[in-house]
């Protein structure tokens, strides 16, 4: 049985209406965290805290930015 089951918080709506959950594209695709967050928040804005997310997600990508110049 899925994990998700027996814990319904860890596999909320926003993230389970998707064929593929962020955590599981996260981890299959090796992301480090702050591409894993950068999916999380881009996945979830619309369900979740809007814009909030939307620039949650836009520091995370100034910050991968950064670390690549």
């Amino acid at each position: 049985m899925p994990l998700h089951y027996n814990y319904p918080n860890i596999s909320p709506k926003h993230y389970n209406k998707y064929k593929i959950e962020p955590i599981k594209f996260i981890t299959q695709n090796k992301l480090d965290y702050c591409q894993g967050n950068i999916i999380k928040y881009i996945m979830r804005y619309k369900d979740k805290n809007g814009i909030e997310d939307l620039y949650k997600a836009q520091w995370y990508i100034k910050e991968l930015i950064k670390r690549n110049k």
